[in-house]
């Protein structure tokens, strides 16, 4: 029997979670932000995606929300920082040239406000405009990196990042934190960088219990912040791993799983 009743805080990831295979947010997950606000509940969105994608896909309510992004690289309140994780320049100096020898791969130099590409492969660039808004195709992603401080580097491959991108890089595990954070995408940051770390910030913050915490996740990029929070879910979409770690299940990202549990929760507060 889940009691509800101490909740706080809602955190959710998006892709696969709050969004729909389509990537929209529902209409009735902002009617059900409104009367979050009123009971005093807190909503935070945490995901991979670019600061400035996840506030495009919540436009209404960006100035009312906490934003994880680039996997708990960076969380915000609007425009102000709460917490920035940079990944060391001799860790990217390192990983670059590595991933260039993996066919298929393309890499993303996520930086504060923008993002970087070497690729020039149409149907890649038209994919990850998705969830990065703000970026830049140069020559040399190593000419960038060593002028810019980065949260992360993001690669996607089209058929697997699992299985064609991290056994070629399982060796640097000790030395960052390698994230397979969807079907397609594999993210490599500072090992201190990930939603839990960041989540556990905000709790901090807000002077939030982890008791007083419900999250909702799909894949192992989510897994650091389930454990941060009494009730996790999982989507009944999400990978095998995260319906084994979560606490509850809940409907799919395209039966709005998310909202379903938020009813829940505001009926009993």
């Amino acid at each position: 029997m889940k009691d509800f009743t101490q909740v706080k805080l809602v955190v959710s990831d998006m892709d696969g979670t709050l969004l729909s295979s389509k990537g929209e947010v529902s209409d009735e997950f902002f009617t059900l932000f409104e009367q979050l606000k009123q009971k005093n509940i807190t909503f935070c969105a945490a995901s991979g995606r670019q600061h400035n994608s996840i506030v495009s896909k919540l436009d209404a309510i960006k100035d009312e929300i906490y934003v994880i992004a680039e996997n708990g690289g960076v969380a915000k309140k609007g425009t102000e920082v709460l917490l920035s994780n940079f990944l060391a320049t001799d860790k990217i100096l390192q990983l670059i040239p590595i991933l260039r020898t993996i066919a298929g791969a393309n890499m993303i130099l996520c930086c504060d406000g923008e993002a970087f590409i070497e690729s020039k492969d149409p149907r890649f660039i038209k994919h990850f405009q998705e969830y990065y808004h703000s970026f830049q195709q140069v020559e040399d992603l190593i000419a960038i990196a060593k002028n810019k401080p980065a949260y992360k580097i993001a690669v996607y491959h089209f058929d697997s990042s699992e299985e064609f991108i991290y056994p070629v890089i399982e060796h640097l595990k000790e030395e960052v934190l390698l994230k397979v954070s969807g079907k397609n995408w594999l993210d490599i940051s500072d090992e201190k960088a990930n939603k839990g770390r960041a989540l556990k910030h905000l709790q901090k913050v807000l002077d939030v219990s982890k008791e007083e915490t419900l999250v909702f996740g799909d894949y192992h990029n989510d897994i650091e912040m389930m454990q941060e929070a009494k009730y996790s879910f999982a989507m009944a979409n999400a990978h095998e791993d995260i319906k084994e770690l979560a606490k509850y299940g809940t409907a799919s990202n395209d039966n709005n799983g998310v909202e379903k549990v938020i009813k829940e929760l505001l009926e009993v507060l």
